[in-house]
């Protein structure tokens, strides 16, 4: 049974073809919302995707955008708020892992990792906020390597994705008087196609979270949605973390 926490509202979801995205689109749907997304590779994926929202009765929008290309990440941005007539939640979802020793690390994969997590983000939340009213919401999705790195090969994905608590809290103050929000997830393991809870590195994952599990997406989704939503209209300019203990 959907709910209608979210009715009137639109949102875009960043990366939403597949995993935690994916997830967290058919959330916002089930609540009330519209719901657009953007993809970069298999158009059937996304299409499902969009299959999924509009069997909750919401409308549901895909959009080929390579969070890496500015013009095609304000272009989506854009054309949301065009098609659906207004924009109220902004999801930062896409984001892509550069994970390798230091020394190994080439400088066109720095510039991936920038140019994704950082950049596509600021550049989505920019053109958001030109569309946004009171009571938008913006919400990244971040990682838990951004409070505690417990391993060596991950300096430039901790690096990319740590600049999102800058991020957020800056926008918080810049929009907070317009009744707009911003706020980052910290997200530990969470079990999708690209880190399976039962993957050759899951064990040592696991074993790093205090409740001893991977997370599942839909709970994910589900603070996603709680931040979305009217409740959390004080909760501004923090990273909130999801990650089972990771970072205790």
């Amino acid at each position: 049974m959907s709910m209608s926490r979210l009715t009137g509202k639109v949102a875009l979801v960043t990366g939403g073809s597949r995993g935690i995205g994916a997830a967290i689109a058919y959330r916002l749907a089930n609540e009330g919302a519209d719901v657009a997304i953007t993809y970069a590779r298999s158009d059937e994926e996304a299409q499902q995707v969009v299959t999924k929202i509009e069997a909750t009765g919401r409308r549901g929008m895909a959009l080929r955008a390579d969070a890496a290309d500015p013009q095609a990440v304000v272009g989506a941005v854009d054309r949301v708020a065009a098609e659906f007539g207004r924009l109220d939640i902004l999801v930062n979802n896409a984001g892509i892992g550069v994970i390798g020793p230091l020394e190994d690390l080439s400088l066109e994969q720095v510039d991936q990792a920038l140019a994704v997590n950082v950049r596509g983000v600021f550049l989505a939340s920019q053109a958001a906020a030109r569309h946004l009213g009171d009571g938008g919401r913006i919400i990244s999705i971040g990682t838990s390597l951004s409070s505690h790195v417990p391993g060596p090969g991950m300096s430039v994905y901790a690096m990319s994705k740590s600049a999102l608590v800058g991020l957020t809290k800056g926008l918080a103050r810049e929009l907070g008087g317009r009744g707009i929000t911003v706020n980052a997830l910290h997200c530990g393991a969470v079990d999708t196609d690209m880190n399976p809870a039962d993957g050759p590195f899951a064990e040592g994952q696991r074993a790093l979270t205090a409740v001893g599990r991977f997370g599942d997406r839909d709970e994910i989704a589900g603070l996603v949605s709680y931040l979305a939503g009217a409740e959390a209209g004080y909760v501004t300019g923090t990273a909130v973390a999801i990650d089972g203990g990771h970072a205790a």
